[in-house]
């Protein structure tokens, strides 16, 4: 028989951890490089960038369209890799926290 009682608070406690997990994603950074590393972007998991470095030898007023472009190219990265570990820490801390229920899109509920 179905437990609606049961079933609630294990939605509550999902939605609690889930929470916490979502506030732990501030403290997983991630690294993007750009130009064999000349170029790093560290972002964390709530996807907030963290620090820019740049290599020294390109510190050249001529190439600042080429750091420009190079230091999107760094936070992009960092930002995949953000998503990619942000999705992969929520899932552990769900996981098998609530039932499978077709239908229901937990995916939606980490972004």
């Amino acid at each position: 028989m179905f437990d609606l009682g049961n079933m609630m608070g294990k939605i509550k406690e999902a939605q609690k951890k889930m929470e916490e997990a979502k506030a732990e994603l501030a403290n997983i950074q991630v690294k993007g490089e750009a130009g064999a590393g000349m170029v790093t972007a560290i972002v964390n998991c709530q996807k907030q960038v963290i620090s820019i470095e740049i290599n020294e030898s390109l510190i050249n007023p001529d190439d600042r369209e080429m750091i420009q472009d190079l230091t999107v190219a760094a936070i992009n990265k960092a930002m995949e890799q953000a998503e990619e570990e942000a999705r992969a820490h929520m899932k552990s801390k769900t996981e098998g926290m609530i039932p499978n229920i077709p239908g229901l899109d937990l995916d939606s509920l980490m972004k």
